[in-house]
């Protein structure tokens, strides 16, 4: 059974960097398109980035582009989010989720995602 754990959660300084790592086991990564999502404390949870399989499709929620950059590697199974410039506003539990491929395109919304992983906890602080 497909199986998602996401990694590289930690306390970062605002203006800080970070990278998340979503393994994927059970499948194979090739045919599945992956999401990121957070949830902020008392706050939705919303899609920040998600990719489809090759040739690479990418989107990015507006409040994230030009800071989280999400990157696939077939050979590892994993999907990375780095994230730069963080804010406070960005702490958060990032979750990944995933889907079998169906479009030519990624999806940032929530409800086209069968399987999710149980979430990072990114804080920022000084």
């Amino acid at each position: 059974q497909l199986q998602l754990v996401e990694s590289g959660g930690a306390l970062v300084q605002p203006g800080g960097s970070l990278r998340l790592s979503c393994a994927l086991s059970g499948a194979t990564l090739d045919y599945y398109e992956i999401a990121w999502f957070r949830r902020g404390s008392g706050k939705e949870r919303e899609g920040v980035a998600c990719i489809n399989r090759e040739p690479d499709t990418s989107d990015y929620a507006d409040s994230v582009k030009g800071r989280y950059t999400i990157a696939r590697d077939n050979a590892e199974n994993t999907v990375y989010l780095q994230i730069s410039n963080l804010k406070p506003e960005n702490a958060a539990v990032y979750y990944c989720a995933a889907t079998f491929v169906r479009f030519p395109y990624c999806s940032l919304w929530s409800d086209q995602y069968n399987y999710w992983g149980q979430g990072t906890q990114v804080n920022v602080s000084s």
